[in-house]
């Protein structure tokens, strides 16, 4: 039987291991990624093999050779250029005359092929999908199949958001020869992406089947390691080398063990090592060919490949080290840090957690070597959330992390890219926006320095100056030792989870352009864009509203006073300010200016004030009160500006998937559209910007709330009347909202038996999971920065909206526990 080995892979994401080298290449138990595929192929009795190269493909056909060695006939077909995983295997097309697996070369598996196969053949299937459940099904294609095995929806690298299943697909293919008719030769063409959705489409026999049994697709570092741990644990049906020795230990010919020396098992020893005197080999820890461990030496779940040196009381923990590699007495290396080829560690160096050392590199006696390290830890490769890149100051956002981050985002955008930063005026933040310009600067960015000031306006500048993209620095509003990092498009807007995951990408791989010494742009300092973003959301208003309108105004006078006091003088409008304390200069959290509402809410009716207004302090949250001492927030506010935009154009109204229904019923009653979206900002600033020109014309609301606050202070005037009067017009909506702990791993198996729980016409999977009831409906959206689940419903009462969060809370928990 006839199989395609797909070896084309660069394997960016395991650099430096892949330096040099394709990824098949890379060992596994001292042997390359392929041979283990290989083998598994051979089990199931595919001996005619075609393997399809890319990427440093003479280094595969001069290890393979013709596949005598492994009692298969290998042909090779190389791609000069990239055809994508489909057009691969079209490049083999005149091998392929029969029914064929596709497997890639640089996987770990041990599943049933031969069941596949005999799956196949019995649904008289064009493609069969080899599925598997994973913890984590973020960076996979997640697929959904009927009671038949029919595939029925898949969806490529999903966000937490899109996940509604924890089934992927293994990139192990049954495929019939026809199926390479659908696209022509030498056409870039992906299975996932673009053969089997035009196969689904087509309504083609497209099946999948799952399959239990080990998978790792090895895609990064942390799962190299791993795939070692599981393999020497017995979780992979593969053949160890060598033999038992003792428990646990297995050997390869020609090693020495010192009778002093101390191996804990599960280890693998291989070909002609030696190992000294009061050495310690611990468990999980695999030496290659020909390695010296002298005395005193200790190794703890690492792996090193072949010819490395490891002197008297050198420590290696968790690490990767790449061939020819000396390491010299008493140096460390520590937790994920990898260390590439023919490098040198010299006497007492150290080499910090998740440092990666790329080839024929020298450290120097005595070194600390932590140039890849966020102080104290790594940074993991997904590290966007919910609103760009968080952490704490000078913990997790350095410095030396914030180049690192100016680097990467222009390298993204290209050579010479003009790029707008910004951050308020704390002096956190100005630190790290200096930090991030540098980094920019050394990738060749033309950067502009707009200074100190508020999101909205570094968005208005962003355009304004036709900038590619910009970053903008702030002190979290919810805990004053946390920065957040905005990233902006072209538009203004959030830039897309693509590009977040290419600077993750560029990050990971430290694949950075540097600029030559002559190509080093100085950074412009901008004024006046504070100055000229007031005149722009004030416009001519037309209106004296300082005119008996009197206005209640909490807000951060370190951040905000210019804008509060450029929009007084702008709009001849005077505010009455509230303060927590003397000169209100101290930070205060968002939290805190919540628990301080009811106090506002009083002053706002003790003192006869037409409005009370809260910002927090960069201007993206927004709070009124009206003259009645009624709050309005969150999904009130919503419907509020909604309410707004429909009196005065009618719409579009853009909202996110959990606003109240209650929009809906204020559209029809004006003749206007509402457009929902998912709740992550750069998906609603997205859909904003595509159905607007002016977008504070459609929902100012999460874009600029200064000029949501303008805008219902001019429509308060001009129409002579008051917020409780608006208020009264919008229909009576009950809305709950509550989180429930989910670990990581189970989020996707939360979300695709809740899908499997309703009949599918119940179903919404805009964002989440989204179930509709004949009194309502429940929102189940599963957190992308920690692991909670959120749960929001609305009912024809209160009563109705809770029990339903209720619901869906002890589902969600079941679901959990019953694992």
């Amino acid at each position: 039987m006839k199989a395609i080995i797909m070896a084309g892979g660069e394997g960016s994401r395991l650099r430096p291991l892949t330096c040099g080298r394709p990824k098949p290449m890379v060992p596994v138990l001292n042997k390359p990624i392929m041979t283990h595929i290989i083998n598994l192929l051979t089990k199931h009795g595919f001996n005619d093999i075609g393997v399809t190269l890319q990427y440093q493909p003479q280094a595969i056909r001069d290890y393979f050779g013709s596949g005598y060695e492994y009692g298969v006939n290998l042909q090779y077909f190389v791609e000069e250029i990239p055809l994508g995983t489909a057009g691969s295997v079209k490049n083999a097309a005149g091998f392929l005359d029969e029914t064929f697996v596709v497997i890639s070369g640089d996987a770990l598996t041990d599943l049933d092929l031969s069941r596949a196969l005999e799956f196949h053949r019995k649904q008289g299937a064009l493609a069969t999908l080899v599925l598997t459940r994973v913890d984590c099904p973020l960076e996979y294609g997640v697929v959904i199949t009927g009671e038949d095995g029919k595939v029925t929806r898949f969806l490529e690298k999903p966000g937490w958001g899109e996940v509604f299943s924890d089934t992927v697909n293994t990139g192990i293919y049954v495929l019939e020869p026809e199926v390479l008719d659908y696209f022509a030769p030498g056409q870039k063409f992906d299975f996932s992406k673009d053969l089997f959705p035009l196969l689904l489409r087509e309504k083609k026999p497209l099946f999948g089947l799952v399959l239990s049994g080990y998978w790792c697709d090895i895609g990064n570092l942390q799962q190299y390691l791993q795939a070692h741990q599981d393999a020497l644990s017995g979780k992979v049906g593969i053949r160890m080398p060598g033999k038992e020795i003792m428990p646990g230990v297995w050997a390869e010919e020609g090693i020495y063990l010192n009778p002093a020396a101390g191996v804990n098992g599960p280890v693998l020893l291989g070909a002609n090592c030696q190992v000294g005197a009061a050495a310690k080999i611990e468990p999980y820890t695999v030496l290659g060919k020909g390695c010296l461990v002298h005395d005193h030496a200790s190794l703890k779940r690492s792996v090193l490949w072949n010819n490395v040196y490891v002197g008297s009381s050198a420590a290696l923990r968790g690490a990767v080290v790449g061939s020819r590699v000396r390491v010299q007495a008493g140096a460390g290396i520590y937790e994920g840090a990898v260390v590439g080829d023919d490098s040198i560690i010299r006497e007492n160096s150290l080499l910090k957690p998740d440092v990666k050392l790329w080839p024929n590199k020298l450290v120097e006696t005595g070194a600390i070597v932590q140039g890849s390290m966020v102080w104290g830890t790594c940074y993991p490769k997904k590290i966007f959330g919910l609103e760009g890149i968080s952490g704490l100051v000078n913990v997790e956002i350095t410095p030396e992390f914030a180049s690192r981050v100016g680097t990467a985002f222009s390298t993204v955008n290209g050579a010479g890219a003009r790029l707008a930063v910004s951050s308020d005026n704390y002096t956190a933040s100005v630190m790290i926006k200096e930090a991030l310009i540098m980094g920019m600067q050394s990738a060749g960015a033309e950067v502009l320095d707009l200074g100190t000031g508020i999101t909205p306006a570094h968005r208005y500048g962003v355009r304004s100056l036709s900038c590619k993209g910009g970053v903008h620095v702030k002190v979290s509003p919810y805990t004053p030792d946390k920065i957040v990092m905005v990233f902006t498009n072209s538009r203004g807007g959030n830039i897309s989870r693509g590009q977040e995951r290419k600077m993750e990408n560029t990050l990971a791989r430290e694949d950075f352009l540097r600029a030559g010494v002559n190509r080093i742009i100085t950074p412009v300092k901008v004024s006046g864009t504070e100055d000229n973003y007031i005149k722009e959301v004030c416009g001519d208003t037309g209106i004296e509203l300082h005119s008996g309108l009197k206005l209640l105004i909490c807000y951060d006078r370190v951040n905000l006073e210019k804008f509060i006091d450029g929009v007084g003088k702008e709009m001849n409008l005077t505010w009455e300010k509230y303060d927590f304390d003397g000169d209100g200069t101290r930070f205060h959290t968002w939290h805190s200016l919540q628990d301080a509402l009811p106090d506002i809410s009083e002053r706002v009716v003790k003192s006869g004030s037409d409005a009370g207004v809260v910002l927090d302090p960069n201007a993206d949250c927004l709070v009124l009160i009206d003259e009645k001492g009624r709050v309005i927030q969150d999904d009130l506010l919503t419907a509020l500006f909604s309410l707004i935009i429909l009196k005065e154009h009618g719409g579009p109204v853009v909202v996110p998937v959990t606003a109240p229904r209650a929009i809906e019923m204020m559209a029809q009653q004006y003749h206007g559209k509402v457009i929902r979206t998912k709740t992550a900002l750069n998906d609603f600033i997205d859909q904003v910007l595509v159905n607007s020109s002016e977008p504070q014309t459609i929902s100012p609301l999460n874009i600029d709330v200064f000029s949501a606050l303008i805008r219902v202070l001019k429509y308060v005037m001009e129409h002579k009347t008051s917020l409780s009067g608006l208020m009264e017009e919008i229909p009576v909506f009950f809305v709950n909202r509550r989180e429930v702990p989910v670990p990581w791993e189970f989020k996707g198996r939360v979300i695709r038996q809740l899908i499997q729980d309703p009949p599918s016409s119940q179903l919404e999977l805009m964002d989440g999971v989204k179930v509709y009831h004949r009194d309502g409906w429940a929102l189940v959206l599963p957190d992308p920065d920690e692991p909670v689940c959120r749960v929001f419903s609305e009912g024809s009462t209160m009563e109705v909206a809770e029990s339903l969060t209720d619901m869906y809370i002890n589902k969600i928990n079941q679901i959990v526990n019953k694992v």
